[in-house]
């Protein structure tokens, strides 16, 4: 392994970086893990084929991680056996850290299968939403994933409490901009959890921080991985006492992108 380099180093390589590769490391920062097809469908998107795409985001990803902006991970995502190097799993190196002003820590253990499948999630969503904008069918103006979409307010007993939403949403439909907390549901929660869930979102609007931020407070999306799950959230949230059924919208994942897109009615 390379020995760390120094600020005249780091700065050299940073004005050796191109705006691609800059916006690689913001969407690590944002997500904190990818895979390199994730990678390539936020970033490749521009080439004559989705071959040359595929093609040059592997020579990208190796130079990142030769230079430790990047590292790669040893789990591959879903399919990897079969999905070859478009299923290796990237976060940002101790360089990339670096080069945002953050000291990475040295990871004793790769994160848990369970975490990186919903983060993976999560991201999938996102890409969804980038690549409907790119297709003109949805207008979004800012997304912000964890932690940046967290929020912190005083609960009952003025204990301090913090909402933690698996992404924040801004679209826009004509002259009205539609804000939406989304939480990505992959039946890992017990449907007690999701009621829990949905009651701290109660608190949080009570609190009176989000409308005191931004003018408005947004509808909660449960996005579901099938419909059997959605029937079965909607049930147990319509079921819960004081949750106001016009907060929370739950809908198969294959939906999401069609209700932010036709905004909040």
């Amino acid at each position: 392994m390379s020995a760390r380099i120094g600020r005249a180093g780091l700065e050299r390589l940073r004005e050796g970086l191109s705006e691609r590769d800059l916006g690689i490391v913001s969407s690590l920062r944002q997500h904190r893990y990818l895979s390199a097809r994730q990678i390539e469908s936020l970033h490749f998107g521009g080439h004559a084929s989705e071959l040359t795409g595929a093609r040059i985001c592997r020579r990208v990803l190796a130079r990142l991680t030769e230079a430790r902006v990047l590292v790669r991970l040893e789990r591959r995502a879903i399919g990897g056996v079969h999905a070859g190097s478009a299923s290796y799993l990237y976060a940002l190196g101790s360089t990339g850290g670096r080069l945002l002003g953050k000291e990475s820590r040295t990871r004793s253990r790769e994160p848990s299968e369970a975490f990186l499948d919903h983060t993976l999630a999560v991201a999938d969503l996102h890409i969804a939403l980038v690549q409907a904008e790119r297709q003109g069918a949805l207008e979004l103006i800012q997304t912000e994933a964890e932690p940046d979409c967290w929020r912190r307010y005083i609960g009952i007993g003025g204990a301090l409490e913090t909402l933690r939403p698996d992404l924040f949403v801004v679209t826009a439909s004509g002259e009205f901009e539609h804000c939406w907390f989304v939480e990505v549901d992959l039946s890992t929660e017990s449907l007690q959890a999701v009621v829990r869930k949905c009651a701290q979102y109660v608190a949080y609007r009570r609190s009176g921080v989000e409308e005191r931020r931004s003018g408005t407070f947004p509808l909660v999306v449960w996005s579901a991985p099938n419909a059997r799950r959605r029937e079965r959230i909607a049930k147990a949230i319509a079921s819960a006492k004081r949750l106001p059924g016009e907060l929370f919208r739950v809908v198969e994942a294959t939906g999401v992108v069609s209700l932010l897109a036709g905004g909040a009615s």
